[in-house]
């Protein structure tokens, strides 16, 4: 079996309580991936129509944004094998990288057959923030502040009553006093839990309302009041623990040498800025896409990791991995996670909607803690990779589609191309040229064939 068949072949799962075998699934056209999708989440007619040729329209892309001149496409792909918390899930990546699906999918049956994957979130909690300067006094401002703090919340709960219904709303208020070149500052966060939405419109709307408010009180001025996308009190936790390390065996490595090389593989990114900064990307590769597909904010949810990764003064690893007590390989992620199901882009883009019915998750924590998985697993199957066989193997395998597909080869012919541009180390727009010539003379002179045989 080749690199490209072990990296794409389907597992096993099982979604909405039917079995997802799909061997082949990659050999399929994209009709017939949408009949086998049809299978699980019975997609309509039109739902299926618009995954293939359009989930967006110019027309609605104008109403999105300013200027808009048309839309934009990305390949929507799928990786599945997921068991996260004894519930199975496919999980839809937008992503041009060849390699993110197939080695996503990869690393989550290697996890689901030999570990179990679990995962957890804190409430929904968005952080907004109300600055005020020039207060004469800071430390009474201050004080006078948080002595209204009980009413500053009911005023901000009266901008969403629906939320609050909800359970959710503003939670808490603290002030701190900030030292800058501009001199002290006044910094009031504002806690709100946005339910299932990710909540930058109603935290802005609260913060906005406030601001002239406790500007007043304090004596001062304010400037800026905006969500941060340092989302510290919104964080989701995954890990997964692989019962034995044999399974980690790969490129002439035992399971034993493969875990001692990702161990000191993830010392490095620790320790490292320059490595940490590409290891990190790796995470990312696999969250962004995600967010992206559900229509979240996946600038904001960047923003966040990457301020969490230098949160003690240095920029290091977001995940890790290492061995407990007893002795069995670990590896963790834990992350600022701020998305929604609702609100936002979930309610226009009918693409989005779709998606978000094939990732079949209930909640904002739930997408978190899917989201967050598929960026520790893509950081996983990296590092093994990277520990062991090398990055390009593996990557250049799919990548060498591409190339092919570049040089002119389509369906199968692309396929047999990349498999010896592989096979050879050589993923080259030349030598696709080279590989593909004769292959097109055969195919030529058997569609002749089977064209005169029809006729007879």
């Amino acid at each position: 079996m080749s690199t490209l068949d072990k990296l794409t072949q389907i597992d096993e799962v099982s979604v909405n309580g039917k079995s997802s075998r799909l061997p082949g699934f990659y050999k399929l056209d994209i009709s017939e991936r949408l009949e086998k999708l049809d299978d699980f989440f019975k997609l309509s007619t039109k739902e299926k129509w618009m995954l293939k040729k359009e989930t967006l329209t110019a027309e609605l892309a104008d109403v999105m944004i300013e200027n808009a001149v048309g839309v934009f496409g990305l390949p929507i792909g799928l990786a599945v094998n997921f068991k996260l918390n004894n519930k199975d899930y496919i999980i839809p990546m937008v992503v041009e990288e060849s390699s993110v699906v197939a080695a996503a999918s990869n690393a989550a049956r290697l996890i689901r057959e030999n570990g179990a994957l679990t995962s957890e979130s804190t409430d929904p909690i968005m952080i907004s923030q109300i600055q005020i300067v020039d207060s004469p006094d800071p430390e009474a401002g201050k004080k006078r502040i948080l002595e209204k703090k009980e009413d500053l919340l009911r005023l901000a709960n009266k901008q969403d009553p629906v939320l609050v219904d909800l359970g959710g709303g503003a939670q808490d208020l603290d002030v701190r006093l900030l030292e800058t070149e501009s001199g002290t500052m006044i910094i009031v966060h504002l806690y709100v839990d946005t339910r299932d939405a990710m909540g930058a419109n109603v935290v802005n709307t609260m913060a906005e309302t406030l601001g002239p408010i406790i500007a007043e009180i304090a004596d001062g001025d304010v400037i800026c009041q905006i969500v941060s996308n340092y989302a510290d009190k919104r964080m989701v936790k995954v890990k997964f623990v692989l019962d034995n390390v044999d399974c980690l065996a790969r490129a002439g490595y035992s399971g034993e040498e493969a875990a001692d090389r990702i161990i000191k593989a993830y010392h490095f990114a620790d320790a490292d800025p320059h490595r940490a900064a590409t290891h990190n990307k790796g995470v990312m590769n696999g969250i962004d896409g995600v967010l992206i597909a559900t229509g979240n904010d996946w600038r904001a949810v960047e923003a966040g990791v990457h301020a969490y990764a230098a949160r003690d003064g240095r920029y290091r690893s977001v995940s890790k991995y290492y061995r407990d007590e007893k002795g069995k390989f670990v590896g963790e992620l834990e992350i600022p996670m701020a998305v929604g199901i609702v609100g936002g882009v979930t309610n226009l883009h009918p693409g989005v909607k779709i998606l978000l019915k094939v990732m079949n998750v209930e909640t904002s924590m739930e997408l978190a803690q899917v989201v967050a998985t598929a960026g520790l697993i893509q950081n996983f199957a990296a590092i093994w990779t990277l520990a062991t066989e090398g990055i390009q193997k593996g990557h250049m395998t799919l990548h060498a589609r591409n190339v092919a597909i570049f040089a002119g080869a389509f369906g199968e012919l692309a396929i047999k191309v990349a498999n010896q541009m592989a096979h050879e180390g050589r993923v080259r727009y030349d030598r696709a040229k080279q590989i593909l010539k004769p292959l097109l003379i055969k195919h030529r002179e058997e569609e002749e064939q089977r064209k005169k045989r029809e006729k007879k």
